[in-house]
């Protein structure tokens, strides 16, 4: 569906049904350089089994028009924005990789829109290489690339998908190399709130994290679990990518929360 934030055309997904903001609602935000795409599994199930789901793009990804946002904290503000706009009361906050550094932000400036959090390969800080930032700058395809040679586990380096016919490394390049990934480093890179929004955090936590990450390392996501006082799974032989590396799993990980 489209709508408007700031006065500019934005764009989310809502699993292929028309949304409505009376039922239980899901929110999914995207990690660097993705979109609403990352979820199309996820979103499709909850979508037809009772719930609400808003995908949206950030500004300046994809389909949503604007200029990239240049903080985790402005993006927070947005998303606050983007709700009031939608008619979203409260949601489960769902977020990989920076947009859980998003959804900690939105719990902390609006509590009383988030009815809990769930985080996806993600930690309460994401160190970004000055390389990878240089590269983002020169190119969104050439960051795109070291991206995903880091953000893919062994499998998908293997050449296995968890979705017949369809290569998940193709698909991350394809959506990265369009998108202000530069911008989404940068933002990465500057945020050192984490942990302080975490200690302010009262709502139920869940994290959904990888053995095989190497950008959010599972040591990382195991301190901000016990910072969150969050409960966690821990999906075996998989890497940062999980929403599009390991669906299936990262789906069924979800249904036993929220359904729970």
């Amino acid at each position: 569906m489209e709508f408007t934030v700031r006065g500019t055309k934005t764009y989310a997904a809502t699993g292929g049904k028309d949304f409505d903001n009376n039922l239980e609602t899901l929110v999914f935000l995207h990690g660097t350089g993705l979109d609403h795409r990352c979820w199309a599994l996820q979103t499709r199930w909850f979508a037809y089994n009772g719930y609400s789901v808003f995908a949206p793009d950030f500004p300046g990804h994809s389909l949503s028009e604007g200029t990239p946002l240049s903080s985790i904290e402005d993006m927070a503000h947005w998303l606050i924005e983007a709700l009031a706009a939608t008619g979203i009361k409260k949601a489960h906050i769902v977020g990989h990789s920076q947009g859980f550094l998003c959804a900690l932000e939105l719990a902390r400036q609006a509590p009383e829109r988030v009815a809990s959090l769930i985080g996806i390969g993600t930690a309460a800080a994401i160190p970004v290489n000055p390389a990878l930032i240089e590269a983002a700058q020169r190119s969104s395809a050439e960051a795109a690339n070291m991206l995903i040679q880091w953000g893919f586990g062994h499998k998908a380096h293997m050449g296995i998908s968890a979705v017949p016919g369809m290569q998940p490394i193709a698909i991350g390049r394809q959506i990265m190399a369009e998108n202000p990934v530069e911008a989404d480093l940068r933002a990465c890179a500057s945020y050192t709130s984490g942990e302080q929004a975490a200690a302010e955090i009262l709502v139920p936590c869940h994290l959904i994290l990888a053995n095989q990450d190497k950008l959010t390392p599972l040591k990382a996501g195991l301190a901000l679990a016990k910072q969150l006082n969050a409960n966690h799974s821990i999906i075996d032989g998989y890497g940062h990518m999980l929403p599009i590396e390991a669906p299936k799993q990262c789906l069924q990980a979800l249904r036993n929360i929220i359904t729970s």
